[in-house]
C-alpha cells in the first residue's frame, strides 16, 4: 500500500475533491489491521465508522460466518 497523508491546516477554503477509490487485495489489508487490533491502535477506531465496499459473495461469507459462529 501507497502511504498518502495530507496535513489540514484549516487554511484551506475550497471544497474537498473527492478522492479516487483504492483497490486492494483483501490478504494485504488484513494483516495490517490485525497487527492494528492486536496492539490496540487508536487509529482504528478512528475509522471504526467508516464505510468499505466488499463484493457480495465476501459479504454473503462473513454474514453466514458471523451468525454460525460458536458463542462464547
Amino acid at each position: 500500500m501507497r502511504p498518502r497523508l495530507r496535513l489540514f491546516t484549516g487554511d484551506d477554503a475550497g471544497p474537498l475533491l473527492a478522492e479516487p477509490p483504492v483497490t486492494v487485495r483483501l490478504c494485504d489489508i488484513t494483516r495490517v489491521l490485525e497487527e492494528a487490533v492486536d496492539r490496540g491502535r487508536t487509529w482504528v477506531h478512528d475509522f471504526a465508522d467508516d464505510e468499505v465496499q466488499i463484493s457480495a459473495d465476501l459479504y454473503e461469507v462473513l454474514s453466514a460466518y458471523w451468525h454460525l459462529r460458536p458463542s462464547a
